[in-house]
């Protein structure tokens, strides 16, 4: 209560504050004088007769106490009042309150007159250095332990029979409503707890009664009658420990007897530990009410601070309690009180005097979700400090701030996208938590640009434990707070409206599971910052749990670290990495980002790589781009698309087929996710159509198939299908031919693909006179260096080796300054710094002469898979034709770019048949009529007139030891060879043009080629009844078609050669090539017999 209302002064009867804590103990409700009888050594019980006579309980002469100045009769008739006690101050002391009206009710001190009572002790003054501590005196904490509990909260009525100069007051207390009840001080002095005041004469009947109640308590021995010297009433008091911390974990949380014997404010509390006399100040664990704040000289309160005093007061105030010490926190000791009639933490909080504190809220041992629920009641009837609050929530519905939604994406480690009932997507973030970070300054690579998601200790392990927890499940969400948006500072980038919520699933907070397994720590609030968790006590102690067990971020084990090459958009890393992924067949990988509806961002777990992959085998619909100076509008249905994709792949985990990859290093292949074809599943729901590359494919059939059903529902890009009538009329067959339409060019680069570039030697004139005006102009005016800022897709210049100046666009753009650039006229690509290269001038721009290098690949021929093989042919292309002129026929279109037949410009031979000569190459089967004459099949001229050569296992030939290769197969241009019979191999002669005499043709022989009469078969006779088999294993090689001389061909087997079946006798027939006889067939496990007499067919 403020000082002010309390009256002060001295009389004889004063002992002190009855809590043995004066100035600088924190106790009592004022500061009040020490009178002398509380100075005198506690041993003596009275003093003695001379002095009782002479002196005063102060001390003074007779004639100058204050009770003589005025005769007893000369006083007004005592008034009776009542009030109730708020507090006893000693035996002989007490302070009586009224009932309270619109704040802390007045106060009075009332001394009990004629009567005198034991001191209690009392602690130095903090400003005496030299003072000493005053100990209780002999049986002064009985009397006031015998008032506490007589009194303490009763209604008491009293009268005031005189008053001191200093305005204490003295008179006589009764306990109950009127003078009939009690006579505390009667009682007193019948206990033998006090005595008469000294020299008091028994001249009328209140001091005759004292006398005999005096007397017979002597008579009786009580109190301090009894014997002894009563030295054991007097305690042991203990105001300060030496280490709070190690007593209170002594007492492990066990509930400890004390007495209030002070109330700072509503929070604090001096109490009294029993038996031990521990004089210690506890604050209530996970609260703190108003306080008073010092200014100047004088106390000013806070906002219900006294009204929050008078609460705990009027509840625990020298009341016998219980109390458990939870904890200490730099030096205060935190507990919780237990009464019988309620905890007053918790009713603090329900009426409004205190709010919830964070620091100290997880130790309270009943529970931190009873007092966020009392401060929730408080708070929702806005009771006292909080009569102005608002609730973070209080401007949304209700089905905004808890609804159930599916995830459909993991941002970072505290983020998540859900998308609602009503289809549309939201970002929620989780309340209260951060997710890890880099701290301080990091060693990161500044040449390197930072990847979080791998880069930041932990990021990658909290998305995964989101990602494989939330994706694609239902979680409830309910909403805690808006953060609004914020500007940008020299230190915070920008940030805009957050919606901060608690996830569950299946009951488990999500941000308590990330905290718990140390993969996210919990934000620090201000105290009157009320946007924070719901459950923001639970994350606390699981941020505890995991500080305590030493997981995630707050382990002292080496930081895990992820090295993860994105090999995305490098088409050197992507070629080393096909075949590997090629001959892996379908590999895990989880879709990281979706780019369009058919192109993805893939991490590969296993190989901890990150690729670009393109769907196969459809068309999709493409979206928005931004390209320099440039926006280009998505196509109809492109984001409907993205969409659909995103929905069903995003973030899972997915199995990929690799067949292919274009020349921007992207792969190309299919996606499967839980038996879902995602090529098929965009052409069933009208997003996709498919491509003319799928019918090489396996899926072909299902792409087809799905393709029908969208176009018969005519929806989204078959919206405007009209299906073409069909008429039935006779087809008239027109057979296409082959154009040759040879033009002259000269080739500048080959490419590691055998992809090579041209210039067009009709344009050679003006693009030589270009280049000597660009680089006259460029010496006139020499490019400032660090004028130019490459950005990809931006034409410049760029100086080459040789110190000149060419035309190239910028491919790419890495840290560190290295710019991969292509020579638009030329067609190589190099790295070079930002210092090498210069804005490119207007006048020599692309617009005013097209770039001059074409590309172009062979047609007709298959480049080798096998890096070794296609190495060799590269290596013969650039030895037999950079850097020379030639002659090129474009022969069909590709979908990278025109295929083309090359002729040397002196001879006219074709390159691409010296390729399939020296066997480097494969001729590529064509089924266009057009091309058979080119690529020579059915035993036609083509190519050179070259035979065949055929490679391959068969069942027939393992069967018997091994696979056999067949060798090179030479001879006249009409030689050639072809499968008969299921296992076995045959040749031919075929009199194509001659068309001699041939009699019939033998079972099996390809009816596709009527004047073709076979010489011979190898091996043994087919079993009865054997088909023609399409054997998968078959490959047909063109190669040389006339035998050098020299050259021995040879049958070689692969494997382990069986040895010649019994009975079977190695035969060649007359007419068989002279080459052939050559043969040692004897150690084979196969022979060479005729089918045909000799003299039928010209070998």
């Amino acid at each position: 209560m403020p000082s002010g209302r309390r009256w002060r002064g001295g009389f004889p009867c004063d002992t002190g504050n009855g809590t043995g804590s004066g100035t600088g103990s924190g106790t009592g409700s004022g500061t009040r004088s020490t009178p002398s009888a509380s100075r005198r050594d506690p041993s003596r019980a009275a003093p003695p007769p001379a002095r009782r006579e002479a002196t005063c309980a102060r001390g003074r002469p007779l004639p100058t106490c204050p009770w003589r100045r005025a005769p007893r009769n000369s006083a007004p008739p005592p008034v009776v009042q009542r009030g109730i006690v708020k507090m006893v101050l000693s035996g002989c002391a007490i302070i009586v309150r009224g009932q309270p009206r619109g704040g802390p009710p007045p106060e009075r001190q009332i001394n009990l007159s004629n009567i005198r009572a034991g001191s209690l002790a009392r602690r130095a003054a903090a400003s005496q250095p030299d003072g000493r501590d005053t100990p209780d005196e002999p049986w002064g904490f009985p009397a006031r332990e015998f008032l506490r509990k007589k009194l303490i909260g009763k209604e008491v009525c009293f009268t005031v029979e005189y008053k001191t100069p200093q305005g204490r007051e003295y008179g006589m207390v009764y306990l109950g409503k009127d003078t009939s009840g009690e006579n505390i001080a009667e009682s007193l002095v019948a206990e033998g707890l006090a005595s008469r005041r000294e020299g008091i004469r028994a001249n009328n009947p209140e001091q005759s009664r004292l006398a005999e109640l005096e007397e017979q308590a002597r008579s009786a021995k009580k109190g301090m009658w009894s014997e002894g010297s009563g030295a054991h009433t007097v305690r042991d008091l203990k105001y300060t420990l030496e280490n709070p911390r190690h007593f209170v974990d002594s007492l492990h949380q066990k509930p400890v007897n004390a007495i209030i014997e002070h109330v700072r404010d509503g929070s604090v509390v001096r109490a009294l530990l029993l038996p031990d006399f521990y004089l210690v100040t506890v604050m209530l664990s996970g609260i703190k009410c108003p306080t008073f704040k010092r200014e100047a000289d004088a106390e000013v309160p806070e906002p219900f601070a006294a009204e929050a005093k008078f609460f705990t007061e009027s509840r625990l105030l020298q009341r016998d309690v219980q109390i458990v010490l939870e904890s200490c926190h730099n030096q205060n000791i935190l507990g919780t009180i237990l009464h019988p009639n309620g905890n007053i933490t918790e009713l603090l909080l329900k009426e409004g005097f205190a709010r919830c504190v964070d620091w100290s809220i997880a130790v309270y041992t009943r529970g931190a979700d009873k007092l966020r629920a009392a401060e929730r009641f408080a708070k929702e009837r806005k009771l006292r400090i909080w009569r102005d609050y608002v609730a973070p929530t209080a401007n949304l519905d209700q089905k905004d701030k808890q609804f159930v939604a599916k995830v459909m994406q993991v941002l970072n480690a505290d983020a998540i996208v859900v998308k609602l009932n009503s289809g549309d997507h939201k970002t929620i973030h989780l309340s209260s938590i951060r997710p890890p970070r880099l701290e301080g300054d990091s060693a990161q690579d500044k040449n390197r640009k930072l990847r979080p998601l791998y880069d930041i200790p932990y990021m990658f392990e909290a998305r995964e434990f989101l990602r494989k927890k939330l994706i694609g499940k239902k979680v409830n969400v309910s909403v805690d707070y808006i953060r609004p948006a914020s500007s940008a500072t020299d230190t915070v980038p920008a940030f805009s409206e957050r919606t901060c919520a608690t996830v569950s699933i299946g009951g488990i907070n999500i941000a308590e599971a990330l905290v718990s397994k140390g993969l996210a720590t919990v934000l620090r609030y201000r105290q009157d910052d009320d946007q924070r968790s719901a459950h923001y006590d639970e994350l606390l102690a699981a941020e505890a749990r995991a500080i305590k067990n030493g997981k995630g971020l707050h382990s002292k084990k080496e930081v895990p670290i992820h090295r993860v090459a994105d090999i995305s958009g490098d088409t050197q890393k992507a070629k080393q990495f096909l075949p590997f992924l090629q001959r892996a067949g379908r590999s895990e990988a989880v879709v990281e980002y979706v780019f369009s509806g058919s192109r993805l961002k893939l991490f590969l777990p296993k190989e901890t790589c990150l690729i670009t992959f393109l769907l196969a085998g459809i068309e999709c619909p493409r979206g928005a781009r931004n390209v320099p100076g440039l926006a280009q509008e998505g196509e109809p249905f492109s984001e409907e698309a993205a969409l659909f994709t995103k929905e069903l792949v995003l973030q899972r985990e997915v199995e990929v087929e690799v067949e292919s990859m274009d020349k921007a290093g992207n792969f190309i292949g299919w996606l499967h996710i839980e038996g879902v074809n995602l090529s098929v599943a965009l052409v069933e729901q009208a997003l996709s159509r498919v491509h003319f590359t799928a019918e090489r494919s396996p899926y072909c059939k299902a792409l087809l198939a799905a393709q029908d059903a969208a176009k018969q529902r005519k929806e989204k890009v078959w919206s405007h299908y009209e299906e073409t009538p069909v008429e039935e009329v006779v087809p008239v067959l027109e057979e296409k031919e082959r154009t040759a339409n040879y033009k002259p060019v000269f080739v500048t680069e080959i490419t590691d693909d055998l992809h090579f570039y041209v210039q067009d030697v009709e344009t050679g004139a003006q693009l030589e006179k270009l280049m000597e005006n660009m680089r006259a102009e460029v010496g006139a005016h020499p490019p400032v260096e660090g004028s130019f800022v490459p950005r990809r897709g931006d034409f410049c210049i760029a100086k080459f080796v040789d110190g000149e100046w060419y035309r190239a666009r910028v491919e790419k753009v890495e840290s560190g300054g290295k710019v991969h650039i292509f020579y638009i006229d030329y067609g190589n690509k190099e790295t070079l710094p930002p210092s090498r290269l210069a804005p490119l001038p207007p006048a020599f721009s692309p617009r005013v002469l097209p770039p001059q290098a074409t590309e172009y690949t062979f047609a007709f021929i298959q480049v080798p898979q096998d890096e070794e093989a296609r190495a060799d042919a590269v290596d013969s292309v650039v030895r037999d034709i950079q850097n020379t002129q030639c002659l090129l026929n474009v022969e069909h279109l590709g979908p990278g770019c025109p295929h083309v037949t090359l002729q040397f410009a002196d001879s006219k031979s074709d390159v691409g048949l010296g390729l399939v000569k020296e066997g480097l190459v494969m001729v590529e089967p064509r089924k266009e009529r057009q091309f058979q004459k080119v690529v020579g099949a059915g035993g036609h001229r083509g190519l050179g007139g070259a035979g065949w050569v055929l490679r391959g296992c068969s069942e027939g030939l393992e069967a018997l030891g091994g696979c056999w290769d067949v060798g090179w197969v030479f001879g006249r241009p009409e030689v050639g060879a072809r499968e008969v019979w299921g296992g076995f191999w045959g040749y031919w002669g075929c009199q194509v043009s001659s068309g001699g005499p041939c009699a019939p043709l033998t079972t099996g022989a390809d009816q596709s080629w009527p004047s073709c009469c076979p010489i011979g078969t190898m091996g043994v006779p087919p079993p009865p009844g054997a088909a023609h088999p399409q054997t998968p294993e078959l490959i047909i090689d063109q190669t040389l078609g006339t035998l050098s001389p020299g050259v021995t061909p040879a049958l070689s087997p692969r494997g382990h050669p069986s040895p010649v079946p019994p009975g079977v006798t190695p035969a060649l027939s007359p007419g068989v090539p002279e080459w052939l006889q050559t043969l040692n067939l004897s150690s084979r496990s196969h022979c060479w017999t005729p089918s045909l007499a000799p003299s039928q067919c010209d070998p």
